[in-house]
């Protein structure tokens, strides 16, 4: 046990009792904050052998946070860029196993589960592999790169009942959760509309990524990354800035919405949309790039057990001079929710007497029932944040993975709602690039003609 770790302990056992006591109620103008907290579990179960499958900057982040589990140790990774095997080998130390072959990982006896963290245009057949050949899988978003494949990856995870997790990680948030226990509790009354949105405003957060100064044939197996795709010589770009380009990536449809579907969807319990609408356009980055920076998505909700129909509208933009921001909010009858991973901010409205002067006046004029009608008032907020040593979702959610992993259990996020997030992300594609309105069976995951 690291010596940050057994402080951070030591903090949480000495500071509980004066957090259960303590209120956390501090006025804030009308904003009343409320702190929300996480109960950390250390299991003291075998420990897991732990693989990356694609060791670029969002694996090696994820084997980052996946190794501040107790009990999880990276064990093995696979890169088709040799400089990444090399750097692994340098955090993860010299004894840890590498190759530019993945299926060398999944026949190792040594390796319990892997993270698939590749370009998305390999998610698919690795998650069918790793499934099959009994490793416990954390695939990265989106759970596939074209909508045919779902139903292979939900057909292996059923046969091989191996734990399998999609890494939309803001889903196991105190914020997703927080959101989820007050719209279930009815906080803002008959959901009506949601909308998310998504900014960036860096050459990196709009894929600018770094090129090697060595990348070339001798260093990256393009044959290999190539193989399941469109055969083109060596390009250093569509390798290390991949999401770029259509064969390998998902646009910020697949990147970024995706996110936003999977919380929301988490939520309000929803399978997802039937009708989805797409427009946008290449305004800023014009690098030689095939999807679009700037992307607007309406999508329509029917009306299921779970929830009554609503409408979704998401956004996201490249380009934001006023520093980038994400947020899903959540609109009905009688209040809103600003939905973050580490905040809710609760919006309440309030409605007069539904036979106030402008109603009985209406109701003269015509026999048919007049609504209650609404009248400008302050809203009441309410701010839920997580305290300060929360050690965020992307923890949360690998802590959710390997629990699930050391007791043989499904998750959550599993591959049928990997897919039911995926599906209306890579519609909205579709949408886009087609010109044309996309029609979709969330609870058959099929499409309609």
């Amino acid at each position: 046990m690291t010596s940050s770790r057994r402080s951070f302990i030591r903090k949480v056992v000495t500071t509980a009792p004066a957090l259960a006591g303590a209120p956390w109620l501090l006025s804030r103008g009308n904003q009343v904050p409320s702190v929300m907290r996480r109960n950390k579990s250390f299991s003291a179960n075998d420990n897991i052998q732990l693989a990356i499958i694609g060791a670029g900057g969002m694996g090696m982040e994820d084997a980052k946070i996946a190794s501040m589990i107790p009990g999880v140790k990276v064990v093995a990774a696979c890169d088709l860029y040799a400089g990444r095997l090399e750097r692994a080998m340098k955090v993860y130390g010299k004894e840890i196993f590498t190759t530019m072959d993945y299926r060398e990982i999944l026949d190792r006896r040594d390796v319990d589960a892997v993270i698939i963290a590749t370009p998305d245009h390999w998610h698919k057949q690795i998650s069918v592999d790793a499934l099959m050949a009994g490793k416990a899988a954390y695939c990265e978003k989106p759970m596939v790169h074209d909508i045919t494949e779902g139903p292979e990856v939900i057909k292996a995870q059923k046969k091989s009942g191996t734990t399998f997790q999609v890494g939309s990680q803001g889903m196991s948030s105190l914020g997703n959760e927080k959101a989820k226990e007050l719209y279930e509790a009815g906080a803002i009354g008959q959901l009506i509309y949601a909308e998310g949105f998504w900014a960036r405003n860096s050459p990196t957060g709009a894929w600018q990524y770094p090129i090697p100064d060595d990348a070339s044939e001798e260093t990256v197996d393009w044959d290999t990354y190539i193989s399941n795709t469109t055969k083109r010589k060596f390009d250093p770009l569509r390798f290390f800035r991949w999401r770029n380009y259509r064969d390998y990536g998902t646009g910020v449809s697949g990147d970024l919405f995706v996110h936003l579907f999977s919380s929301l969807h988490y939520i309000v319990s929803s399978m997802g949309p039937t009708k989805i609408m797409a427009t946008g356009g290449l305004r800023y980055w014009k690098d030689g790039r095939e999807v679009p920076d700037v992307l607007l998505g309406m999508f329509d909700y029917p009306e299921t057990r779970q929830h009554p129909a609503f409408n979704l509208s998401l956004r996201v933009n490249f380009v934001d001079g006023t520093s980038g921001s994400t947020f899903l909010k959540l609109v009905g009858s009688e209040g809103a929710m600003d939905v973050k991973w580490r905040e809710v901010v609760l919006y309440k409205n309030e409605a007069t007497d539904p036979l106030d002067a402008f109603a009985k006046s209406k109701k003269k004029e015509s026999d048919k029932a007049v609504l209650i009608r609404k009248k400008m008032v302050p809203l009441e907020n309410k701010v839920y944040q997580a305290e300060d040593d929360y050690w965020g979702a992307h923890y949360d959610h690998f802590n959710n993975f390997f629990t699930g992993v050391r007791n043989k259990a499904m998750v959550t996020e599993d591959a049928v709602f990997g897919y039911r997030a995926a599906a209306p992300a890579l519609l909205c594609n579709d949408s886009y690039f087609n010109n044309e309105i996309k029609y979709w069976d969330p609870k058959k995951m099929k499409l309609e003609s």
